[in-house]
């Protein structure tokens, strides 16, 4: 049994400020648990590039489901984007890709504090 959506759901959702979340890993590309999220290989490409890219990601931000979300933060361990009042996690780990986003009924440092925490 893949003990990953249970993971997330107990360490993200159950926190009532994550929508939805995902583990992928980085090198395959592949959803090894979600929770209340699809995407597509492309889409996680486009989150790994950014990491590869921090400067041009600052400055442009990430197209996340056809929105364009703004960059708030980004180091070479996680990226934190923000679209009114929505917000896209991503935090990088050395097998996996760890993906969350919050809605604008969320605290987003909550969120953020989850996410990272579930990363290390």
């Amino acid at each position: 049994m893949n003990p990953f959506p249970r993971l997330l759901e107990d360490c993200l959702i159950n926190t009532n400020n994550v929508e939805s979340a995902a583990i992928i890993v980085s090198k395959t590309k592949n959803i090894t648990g979600a929770c209340n999220y699809t995407d597509s290989p492309e889409q996680t490409q486009k989150f790994l590039d950014a990491f590869k890219h921090l400067e041009a990601t600052r400055r442009r931000g990430l197209v996340f489901r056809d929105q364009l979300y703004v960059c708030v933060r980004a180091d070479q361990h996680s990226i934190y984007t923000k679209r009114e009042g929505h917000g896209l996690i991503l935090v990088k780990t050395s097998l996996y890709l760890i993906v969350a986003t919050y809605s604008e009924d969320m605290y987003p440092s909550i969120c953020v504090e989850a996410v990272e925490k579930l990363g290390k």
